[in-house]
């Protein structure tokens, strides 16, 4: 029996370790993010934040049935990356921050979903227009996010960004996970 729950652990581990479900009073660290430096090429960045959103969906074939789908905000540490040689705090707030835009959008998300699918019906015809709309707003504002405040070093353009994540994860506290 020591030995089935070992693996059990060791199989869970590795299958849902890699991620970090959004919370409010959970900051990232520097030791979440895992993979080797710089997988994007990219020259001018010291540090990756993977993130983004999963969902599940439990929906009958009978369309007048309630649908329940279910929004989380992750932040994948193997796909996540930082540069330890140019780190610091100020950097790891910028990061977070992308963190926070995705559940920014997922608090969108479960809006939406909430105000136009409520059965198995409404889902087959609004979901993937709800999700692309959410999902392209998103990429959007993440590229947006990233070139107004030049990746975190003009501070003005952050703390203008901190106020307004700060602000719609405020106005869309009512879509938090419960």
């Amino acid at each position: 029996m020591k030995w089935i729950s070992l693996c059990f652990f060791l199989f869970t581990h590795a299958l849902f370790g890699q991620k970090i479900i959004w919370q409010e009073d959970r900051k990232l660290i520097w030791d979440n993010f895992k993979s080797p430096i710089n997988r994007e090429n990219m020259l001018n960045v010291v540090a990756y934040t993977h993130c983004g959103w999963e969902y599940s969906v439990v929906k009958s074939t009978d369309p007048k049935s309630l649908v329940k789908i279910e929004v989380t905000a992750i932040f994948n540490e193997d796909r996540s990356w930082k540069d330890v040689k140019k780190i610091n705090d100020y950097i790891l707030l910028h990061e977070q921050k992308h963190f926070d835009i995705a559940e920014l959008f997922v608090r969108k998300f479960r809006k939406e979903i909430g105000e136009q699918i409520k059965t198995s019906g409404d889902y087959d015809k609004n979901f993937n227009a709800v999700y692309s709309k959410i999902s392209n707003d998103y990429k959007n504002f993440q590229m947006s996010y990233d070139r107004v405040t030049q990746h975190g070093m003009n501070k003005e353009k952050q703390a203008e960004y901190n106020a307004i994540i700060a602000e719609e994860l405020d106005n869309l506290k009512s879509y938090k996970a419960s």
